[in-house]
């Protein structure tokens, strides 16, 4: 059986990528939506490599049996080479796992990990923001305006975000997401800390929630003291999971 371990990984594996990104929009926990064409060619690719091996090493059996050697030189072959091929077939598990059962995209624990950091425009000045009496907005934008736009084009208007729950001390919360250039690998935080609720009544770690208010300002712009940015929270509305979780640059 050992002649079939590389076409059955190619073929786990080649299968994993297609359900990911071509049967479902799993591929979002882990890269934008720009590179599906290129995991779903990267999966064909697999499948038809898989394939391929596979046909060849029932061709090489076929040979074999042809031009059986003698039951010695087997037998000397077959304990030399016993523990071989069980092991390389334990290759075969992360690719089953990831065909079976798709690891989730990151959460607060990835969130807890990063640091504070400062934007790389500084402070000044934002273009203006849509005319709208409730404006959807996303974390990082809420926190960049937040903590750089000496504008403070968020003054008085009502914003509407979605993210994960995050917890800190004393009772504060976040909502969070995770903002990624190309793909998970490169995922970087933004959250916004949410007042105007009880720490008691703040949602669960990782739960997704709609969160609408107004900003409140906090510390001196484009300093750690801004960081994270203040909402005054008027309604929390649990949600479910984006399919894509991820906020873009």
């Amino acid at each position: 059986m050992r002649r079939y371990g590389p076409a059955v990984l190619l073929l786990l594996t080649g299968g994993a990528v297609l359900r990911i990104s071509l049967f479902s929009d799993l591929y979002l926990r882990y890269v934008q939506a720009a590179l599906r064409p290129y995991l779903v060619i990267s999966g064909s690719l697999l499948m038809l490599l898989g394939v391929v091996a596979a046909v060849r090493a029932m061709s090489h059996r076929d040979h074999e049996e042809d031009h059986e050697e003698e039951q010695g030189e087997e037998e000397a072959e077959d304990h030399g080479h016993a523990h071989g091929p069980r092991i390389a077939w334990l290759l075969t598990l992360p690719a089953l796992a990831l065909l079976l059962f798709p690891p989730p995209a990151l959460g607060s624990y990835s969130a807890g990990r990063e640091q504070a950091q400062l934007a790389a425009q500084g402070v000044g000045t934002f273009p203006a923001l849509p005319a709208a009496k409730v404006l959807n907005i996303s974390v990082a934008q809420y926190s960049s305006r937040a903590i750089y736009d000496t504008g403070h084009s968020l003054k008085g208007r009502t914003v509407r975000m979605t993210g994960f729950v995050t917890h800190g001390s004393n009772g504060t919360w976040y909502v969070t997401r995770l903002v990624v250039t190309c793909c998970a690998a490169d995922a970087t935080t933004s959250k916004v800390e949410i007042r105007g609720t009880e720490s008691d009544d703040a949602p669960q770690t990782d739960t997704w929630v709609t969160v609408t208010g107004t900003w409140l300002p906090k510390g001196k712009l484009g300093t750690d003291g801004a960081w994270p940015p203040l909402l005054d929270a008027t309604t929390v509305k649990q949600v479910k999971e984006p399919a894509d979780p991820y906020e873009k640059r």
